[in-house]
């Protein structure tokens, strides 16, 4: 391989130094910010939403979504205290991404906690459930979601007509969201407006 000299120079331009530990921790941090960046941009620009790739950048978008979903949700039930725990249903891989982006992250002053889950398993303890689209017996779960005042998102056409709270939706190439109004009231929560104002969709009482 052939090693460019720089005009003027009398040798080799000397190898860069050796990355450190501080290095490769920043490179990675600089990727999450990247993550979030897509997320809130969403919510913070509705149709100017950044647009969705196939593969591992949506998984990281959708990822990114859910983290940022906890902190526009006033949980009932007395789930004021303690971490917040996601369970993840059908999608080991965006589990992965939530975990991994989440690790030493608060959302206010509480820690968050994700947890793969198979099919049958209770949602005890969750405050938030994500529904991939092929996940057995949605229905079920959006049920038991609903009666253990859950936060519900799923990833499917007809989340909402099923019951969730939160539906991610691909709209010409960019992820975006929807909400039920009605949902979140049957499972005693209370979105933020600046949620429901960056939604592609609200769907209030019979809309």
């Amino acid at each position: 391989m052939a090693i460019l000299i720089p005009a003027g120079a009398s040798g080799p331009l000397p190898f860069p130094a050796r990355r450190t530990w501080a290095d490769f921790a920043c490179a990675r941090w600089l990727m999450l910010v990247c993550y979030l960046c897509l997320a809130l941009s969403c919510l913070a620009g509705g149709a100017d939403a950044p647009p969705a790739p196939p593969g591992n950048v949506e998984r990281n978008v959708k990822a990114a979504f859910l983290y940022k979903f906890l902190g526009y949700v006033e949980f009932g039930n007395g789930q004021d205290a303690g971490p917040l725990t996601v369970g993840v249903l059908g999608a080991d891989d965006v589990a992965a991404e939530l975990a991994r982006i989440t690790t030493g992250r608060l959302v206010g002053t509480r820690a968050v906690v994700v947890r793969p889950l198979r099919e049958g398993e209770p949602l005890t303890g969750l405050h938030m459930v994500f529904i991939d689209g092929d996940a057995p017996k949605p229905q079920a779960v959006l049920r038991a979601a609903q009666q253990g005042g859950v936060l519900s998102v799923t990833d499917s056409d007809e989340g909402l007509e099923l019951g969730s709270v939160i539906n991610f939706r691909v709209v010409e190439d960019r992820v975006r969201f929807e909400v039920s109004i009605p949902a979140a009231e049957k499972s005693h929560l209370k979105l933020s407006s600046r949620l429901l104002a960056v939604a592609y969709h609200v769907r209030k009482g019979g809309s």
